[in-house]
């Protein structure tokens, strides 16, 4: 089934319309379809107000018109689930097919609802990390998503492939250390883990925060 993240840069004189619309979307013909607000970094004061996203899974195209038309530029990224693991809102929608890994550009999708009592220790943990992704090699994208501006916490990141992300996740110190933790330590009431093959990517990349250019 077609997986499409959608992802629309707003003018800030629209932001409160942006906001009202990500509170209450409205019916979709979808699957499953999740509106996001977006940030530039991992903790709620680094959210970007002018920017937000949307994940929907159903088997026609899916049009967003009436956020297109609010945005002064937009991206979509169409995807093809190659692996997943946990729900999101119970829920697990992104089940792979039997086709095997392919070789390209793949997509890592984080999602998270943390504990409140967790919260502030998970932050802390992931301190060290946030200036390592920029560096990691391959990484082509990356920004933070979340349903709402505290505990709900997720990433979204484009690699060149599979190989350079999985660089990252297992050899990367301060990312294994967080793994690591992650089953002792608690912070997580459901998480969720997907990755990704790019079939295609349309519109301007610049709103993806995209980093390497002719990619």
């Amino acid at each position: 089934m077609p997986i499409t993240l959608h992802v629309w840069r707003v003018p800030r004189r629209r932001v409160v319309t942006a906001m009202f619309r990500l509170a209450f979307p409205g019916p979709h013909r979808t699957s499953f379809a999740k509106f996001l607000g977006t940030a530039d970094g991992f903790r709620p004061g680094d959210a970007d107000l002018t920017r937000y996203a949307a994940v929907t899974v159903s088997d026609d195209p899916v049009i967003l018109p009436k956020w297109d038309k609010l945005a002064v530029a937009s991206a979509r990224i169409d995807l093809t689930p190659l692996r997943s693991r946990g729900t999101w809102s119970r829920k697990k929608p992104f089940e792979p097919g039997r086709s095997p890994s392919r070789d390209g550009m793949v997509l890592a999708l984080t999602r998270a609802r943390l504990r409140p009592t967790r919260a502030a220790a998970f932050w802390k943990a992931i301190a060290p990390v946030a200036p390592e992704v920029d560096q990691a090699p391959g990484l082509l994208a990356h920004f933070g998503i979340g349903e709402a501006p505290i505990g709900f916490q997720g990433t979204i990141s484009v690699w060149r492939d599979a190989a350079d992300l999985a660089r990252f996740a297992y050899r990367q110190p301060e990312h294994r250390a967080v793994i690591a933790r992650t089953p002792t330590d608690g912070w997580y009431a459901e998480e969720l883990f997907a990755r990704f093959a790019v079939d295609e990517i349309s519109g301007d990349r610049d709103v993806l925060g995209w980093t390497v250019r002719g990619a």
